[in-house]
């Protein structure tokens, strides 16, 4: 890449946070401070590079997308996180969240069910010099339970209910996001809170549009 063209991608990516991030209510600095500094060019197809910075989900292979920028920050933002937390992400796609969650968590742990797209994302991620995060080639609704307790559980594909292995395997206090609905009918972002070992809130936050997660593994949640 010439020089010419990193200058006009970093101008586009901090016009792109002050316009599609910021204007749109995304207040922790942190996550904006993250947008700023991750290449998303670098995590887009290279036919699409020219379009890194429009705030549109782009297909990516396998038939999966990566998440338009305002919706990746905005996911990062309700997870709230704190100095040192320990994060698990469904979903790596081709690693630009996982790059986000890097700049401000202090592991990522990382799953992705299509086995070229988790190849690709941990060779893109440990080129960006990201070796806080943690690449698995599996099935996300089974999480990491060797690495749990996490701070934190993002996942970036929508179920009719939340995998019951994910919500044992979030920490005390933490926060999971996720999309919950019929994939051809509504789907409403939610954040689970866990109260205690027992207890858990749960809280809508807005309507949104992802690709199905594949629940073939998934353990039913207890009535």
């Amino acid at each position: 890449m010439t020089a010419d063209a990193h200058e006009e991608f970093t101008a586009q990516r901090q016009r792109m946070v002050a316009r599609d991030v910021v204007s749109r209510g995304v207040r922790s600095q942190p996550v904006i401070d993250a947008l700023k500094r991750v290449r998303r060019e670098r995590y887009v197809p290279e036919h699409l590079r020219e379009h890194a910075y429009t705030d549109a989900p782009l297909a990516i292979g396998d038939g999966q997308t990566i998440s338009q920028p305002y919706i990746v920050a905005y996911m990062i933002e309700a997870l709230a996180l704190a100095p040192g937390a320990r994060v698990l992400e469904i979903g790596t796609g081709s690693g630009y969240a996982a790059a986000v969650l890097a700049e401000i968590a202090a592991e990522v742990y990382t799953i992705e069910r299509h086995p070229g797209l988790a190849d690709s994302a941990a060779k893109r991620l440990a080129k960006d010099g990201h070796l806080n995060v943690h690449v698995r080639h599996g099935d996300g609704t089974l999480g990491w339970p060797e690495a749990a307790p996490f701070d934190a559980i993002v996942v970036a594909a929508c179920g009719a209910e939340i995998p019951r292995a994910l919500e044992q395997q979030l920490a005390v206090g933490g926060r999971l996001v996720m999309p919950v609905g019929e994939q051809a009918g509504e789907q409403e972002l939610v954040r689970v809170t866990r109260i205690d070992e027992q207890e858990f809130r749960c809280e809508r936050l807005c309507g949104v549009r992802f690709v199905p997660l594949i629940e073939s593994e998934a353990a039913p949640r207890e009535p």
